[in-house]
């Protein structure tokens, strides 16, 4: 069974730095495109990044380039999302996903899911 689990959330004061990590139950991590949503009260799951199998391409939702910076570590089976100068409307439960399709923002497209994490940026 695929499990994703996520960490490194919480509370953080705007300008400061959190890193997500998830993990990966699976054995064939490296085939698996990943990515990162969140999902604000009230709004609706946003695509934040995503990362190629090799970790070679990445893409981000606009709002978070320059500040946002995905990763991967194959041979650890885990992604990471590193979170700097954060804003209070960054404040979501982070979700990590896997699937096939190198950069897709489309939550449909991704066969796994995690539990989420949250985050919180106060002012």
């Amino acid at each position: 069974q695929v499990q994703l689990i996520e960490s490194g959330g919480g509370l953080v004061q705007a300008g400061g730095s959190l890193r997500l990590s998830c993990a990966a139950s699976i054995h064939t991590f490296s085939m698996y495109a990943m990515g990162w949503f969140r999902q604000a009260p009230g709004k609706e799951r946003e695509f934040v990044a995503a990362i190629s199998r090799s970790g070679s391409s990445t893409y981000y939702t606009d709002s978070v380039k320059g500040r946002f910076t995905i990763s991967r570590d194959n041979a650890k089976n885990t992604v990471y999302l590193q979170m700097n100068s954060l804003k209070p409307e960054d404040t979501a439960v982070y979700y990590c996903a896997a699937g096939y399709l190198s950069g897709s923002k489309i939550s449909a497209t991704y066969n796994y899911w995690g539990q989420g994490t949250q985050v919180t940026v106060s002012s």
